[in-house]
């Protein structure tokens, strides 16, 4: 038996149009050991559990990586599909690995994309470093490392999937230059902020308690999944409050998950 696990994300740092015209593109927040795939190999057939496709599909998009993969595929994340925490892109990450991918992670990405029309830079070891175009798979700007940051957040509201022809999201031209010139944690954490409030202004839900959550509890700011029920508020490391958790359950988020992440 082969056992491997893939990182996905929690909602993301920014995420919206590079102009009013221009591509989709996002700043992920990077958590780790998120998916994790079983395989016991069989010489004939494919079955799978938990992973949500059909064996057509994964032979498919095996095949347009020059793979295959025969036996049994037991699949366990640790959230749902469509709460906006990556389980898409790293089940087919996975699902290559499993089948003895040692390609580029460029060309992996564009699997996912032709397979399902959109994908996270999961396969990239710093994802958060680049400003990622989901739509089209590339990097559209490479990003300095983060400051260390805390981040306790859960979920709010039901699955949302991604629809590749949404292109719904406000322009974030000015968040992205102003990205580039932050140094300190407040600074990204007011950015990130910027981009979910426009994201709630102009995709909803309108009664999303996040932004009272990180008024109570003194966080630096909050973030989203812009595409999804993941909500964080973001802490500089060691300073989240003692009840928070408390205050995230008793407010309707559940599952929740507290990680701490940067580089400096």
């Amino acid at each position: 038996m082969t056992h491997i696990s893939v990182p996905g994300h929690f909602g993301e740092w920014i995420q919206g149009r590079i102009g009013a015209r221009g591509p989709v593109a996002l700043i992920t927040l990077p958590v780790a050991d998120h998916v994790r795939l079983w395989h016991v190999p069989q010489r004939r057939g494919l079955r799978l559990h938990g992973v949500g496709l059909r064996p057509v599909e994964v032979r498919r998009f095996l095949r347009s990586l020059g793979l295959d993969l025969r036996g049994v595929v037991r699949m366990r994340a640790q959230t749902l599909l469509g709460l906006g925490t990556g389980v898409s892109t790293a089940r087919l990450v996975g699902l290559a690995r499993l089948a003895g991918w040692q390609g580029s992670p460029e060309a992996l990405v564009a699997a996912c994309i032709e397979s399902e029309g959109a994908a996270d830079p999961l396969p990239f070891p710093a994802p958060e470093r680049m400003l990622w175009a989901s739509r089209i798979g590339r990097p559209l700007e490479h990003l300095s490392p983060l400051p260390r940051y805390e981040i306790l957040g859960g979920f709010w509201g039901g699955p949302s999937f991604t629809d590749p022809q949404d292109t719904n999201f406000g322009d974030i031209s000015d968040l992205v230059a102003q990205w580039s010139l932050a140094c300190g944690l407040e600074e990204f954490a007011a950015l990130a902020t910027q981009s979910a409030l426009r994201c709630t202004d102009r995709r909803g839900p309108k009664a999303d308690p996040t932004p009272q959550l990180a008024r109570d509890l003194g966080a630096l700011g909050w973030l989203r999944a812009h595409t999804g029920a993941a909500r964080g508020l973001i802490f500089a490391p060691g300073t989240v409050p003692d009840d928070a958790a408390g205050l995230l359950r008793a407010t309707g988020l559940r599952q929740l998950r507290q990680f701490r992440g940067g580089e400096r």
